[in-house]
């Protein structure tokens, strides 16, 4: 039987941590003076207030499978609908906008419906890059601590090294003792890519909020033009590096840096497929590009391609060209590549390189079968034997994916865009990576009501990999055992 009190008593929780957390834009706005100071504090006590009384419940037990399941869901639905809050009191929009920005922040997508980002009060503007932060943090230790446990689409194939094995099926041991790794590499992170910023001729404010905003591969940045903006080819640099580490494993960060040993990146099989992946398209869009554009020069477009290549394919969704004008297949190439996403364990979106490196290796087994019908092939990553039920585990959620991915389609053709603008909006929301193409590749805005509404549970299905929310429609799930 599930524990609701128990739930309850994690959400007020996690309720009292947002309040204080509203400090920080309430700190920046007085530091500003931008006029939002009283409402950022208003609303902090008010949320900790409610928490506080949810706090309150007497509980007997830690939270287990099921309602660790039920939590992550509502954390993420609840927190997503409360983080809009800053955006309706503080801005003209309306709370449906207020909240499609408050999850794609949270769900570190990056898309917005806002435009005027220069003007912006500098509280707003890092209350935005607040949410990359903790919704970063938060789909580390629910890939890392708990899909694994859940057995979520062959998750449980990924065990950190940093915390070492727990033996018992409880949530809270394995998440307090990951989320303390990860912090400490995540932040550190963090603040080496604002200092890099920082020295490339960004302000301390604009430094330290584009740095969040990589690692976490949000994708929100202060102007209207992105990245674009700063106009520099060192920032340029920069932010594809510290996207291709936010979408890389932090687990194996950590291996790196305790073991002083960078032949540790080169080990890892999921690395290596990340960097094929990713020269590979970018490859492929320099060939698209050069054919019908050369007069940019190799150069040039070695950089813009692989600069949109690194941003699509680890969700960040960072721009310094619009990659929806350019020539030939290149746009629906980006796309296409913001499905397969980051590593596992990274701050990315999309199905996550393991997956997609396990279907290859499934399918080259397969045909082998076809060839040798007797011949006895296994499946093996980073030298470990893949067992049969996390490769099945997999195709399900492959599946799964393309499904939801193909009716949220249909329901965004419904809500008024074309089928290519529909297909590219799902994209972006379901892989939680920003822009999509046509009217959707700088803004939301345009979309209606309906539209709106589905790009919010597209981003949260896409979060909670999907499998999360689908297991709550299962009967066997409510079932009393």
């Amino acid at each position: 039987m599930i524990q609701w009190t128990l739930i309850a008593r994690t959400l007020g929780h996690l309720l009292m941590a947002y309040a204080v957390s509203l400090l920080l834009p309430f700190l920046v706005s007085v530091l500003y003076a931008d006029g939002l100071y009283a409402r950022f504090l208003g609303l902090s006590i008010g949320l900790f207030g409610v928490g506080f009384l949810m706090s309150r419940r007497k509980v007997r037990h830690e939270p287990r499978t099921r309602e660790g399941i039920v939590i992550v869901v509502l954390a993420w639905t609840s927190l997503s609908i409360v983080g809009a809050l800053p955006f309706w009191f503080g801005l003209p929009c309306s709370f449906l906008d207020a909240v499609f920005e408050s999850t794609s922040g949270l769900t570190t997508t990056g898309a917005t419906v806002f435009s005027g980002l220069d003007n912006m009060a500098k509280s707003l503007l890092w209350y935005r890059q607040q949410l990359h932060f903790f919704g970063g943090m938060g789909v580390l230790v629910l890939a890392v601590a708990i899909l694994p446990m859940l057995k979520v689409g062959g998750m449980q194939l990924y065990k950190t090294e940093a915390t070492g094995p727990i033996k018992d099926d409880k949530i809270a041991p394995r998440v307090q003792q990951t989320a303390r790794t990860l912090f400490n590499v995540y932040v550190s992170i963090i603040v080496f890519v604002a200092v890099l910023y920082f020295l490339a001729g960004m302000n301390a404010f604009d430094a330290i909020s584009h740095a969040i905003s990589a690692i976490s591969t949000g994708g929100f940045a202060n102007y209207d033009a992105s990245i674009g903006y700063f106009d520099s080819r060192a920032i340029d640099w920069i932010t594809i590096l510290a996207m291709l580490a936010g979408g890389m494993n932090m687990g194996l960060h950590f291996i790196v840096w305790r073991e002083k040993s960078f032949t540790r990146y080169w080990e890892d099989q999921e690395f290596r497929a990340l960097l094929f992946f990713v020269l590979l398209a970018t490859a492929l869009v320099i060939m698209a590009g050069m054919s019908t554009q050369a007069e940019l020069g190799l150069a040039n477009w070695l950089r813009l391609a692989l600069f949109e290549v690194v941003s699509i394919m680890t969700t960040t969704g960072f721009g310094i060209a619009d990659f929806s004008q350019w020539p030939l297949y290149a746009p629906i190439l980006i796309i296409f590549v913001s499905f397969i996403g980051g590593c596992a364990g990274s701050t990315s979106g999309g199905m996550k390189v393991l997956r997609v490196f396990l279907l290859f290796k499934q399918a080259s087994r397969e045909a082998k079968h076809l060839v040798q019908p007797n011949i006895v092939a296994h499946i093996k990553y980073n030298g470990r034997l893949v067992p049969d039920g996390v490769a099945s585990g997999i195709w399900g959620f492959f599946a799964l994916y393309v499904f939801a991915t193909g009716i949220l389609t249909l329901l965004m053709i419904g809500a008024g865009l074309n089928p290519t603008v529909a297909f590219s909006a799902v994209a972006a929301m379901v892989n939680n990576m920003g822009p999509g193409l046509g009217e959707v590749s700088s803004t939301f805005a345009s979309v209606s009501s309906f539209g709106k509404v589905v790009a919010i549970v597209a981003m949260l299905f896409g979060r909670l990999e999907i499998m999360t929310i689908f297991v709550l429609f299962t009967p066997i799930f409510w079932r009393r055992f």
